[in-house]
């Protein structure tokens, strides 16, 4: 049984359709992935999942309830990791943890342990006694991760788990997730960074106005999208027709404001015969990525 399943889910905000009848499974073990531009519709969904944004119409279950109807009882059984920094600052960094408990009913004694033993997993146990301005923006974030499993759920979300980190954080953070997926963990993650998705996602969807564009592995859909490589061509001269050609040899071809973008299968062939046709213009081959797929299906138009 899924631990996550829908079913023409659908949210609507007065006249407003923030989630438009998406079907999805969450598998017992596995690292979801929700990806999307600003708007998209994946807070919201993830909302719904932990109970504190009622569905509108359609069937969503989680643990095998019904969340309309046993919301309550799945809180107790989730952990969730918001955006937003929410750590009580009235409390140093262990009593944040062992107060959070207290919803659980957790007993005192073993909130303790559950705390100590988190702020090791999280390297935060020498901030034990620290007070909250004292934390870094990356502790906090552990910080919050490790509050989120207090209650060893059985299903942990994630939502923009390292944004704003350095890299030093954000890799401590990917490792924990890894292994609590390895202990068997079921994890939501919701990321505006691609190459954490397509590092941690075993599937993922990506959304776009409330609907569900792609859904699959990382590695999937980026052969499915956009190919295995990318043909770069840097700084365009004008009145070349560069886009004309690359289209005549059978790239899909896509155009920022100084680059193009080639997808092919071919992309060294490709390459070869547009430096001869064009010597003077740089271009350049890697390898396609789960970015490449996200812009390509929802564009490179900033969303606000």
């Amino acid at each position: 049984m899924p631990v996550v399943s829908a079913r023409k889910l659908v949210k609507r905000y007065d006249g407003f359709l923030a989630v438009d009848h998406i079907d999805f499974d969450i598998e017992e073990g596995e690292i979801f992935g929700f990806l999307g531009p600003n708007g998209a519709g994946k807070s919201t969904t993830m909302r719904m999942v932990q109970g504190v944004s009622p569905v509108t119409s359609g069937k969503l279950e989680v643990l095998g309830m019904d969340i309309t109807r046993r919301s309550k009882e799945i809180k107790a059984l989730i952990g969730v990791a918001p955006q937003e920094d929410n750590l009580d600052p009235d409390f140093p960094v262990v009593r944040n943890l062992t107060t959070y408990a207290r919803y659980f009913r957790i007993p005192a004694e073993e909130a303790e342990k559950r705390a100590r033993r988190l702020l090791e997993f999280m390297q935060l146990e020498e901030k034990a006694d620290a007070e909250i301005e004292e934390l870094s923006g990356g502790m906090k974030r552990r910080l919050i991760v490790a509050r989120a499993l207090i209650n060893e759920p059985r299903l942990l979300i994630l939502d923009e788990p390292t944004t704003g980190l350095d890299p030093q954080a954000r890799h401590l953070i990917w490792e924990r997730v890894r292994e609590l997926k390895r202990n068997g963990a079921t994890i939501i993650l919701s990321t505006h960074y691609m190459d954490e998705a397509e590092q941690l996602c075993d599937r993922l969807v990506i959304m776009e106005n409330g609907r569900f564009l792609v859904e699959g592995r990382p590695k999937d859909l980026i052969q499915q999208v956009v190919g295995p490589c990318v043909l770069e061509i840097i700084d365009p001269e004008e009145g070349r027709d560069i886009e004309s050609y690359l289209v005549s040899v059978g790239a899909q071809v896509e155009r920022s404001a100084y680059r193009i973008y080639a997808y092919s299968k071919q992309c060294q062939t490709i390459q070869s015969g547009f430096r001869e046709r064009f010597p003077d213009t740089y271009s350049t081959v890697r390898s396609a990525t789960l970015e490449d797929v996200f812009l390509r299906l929802t564009g490179r138009r900033l969303r606000e």
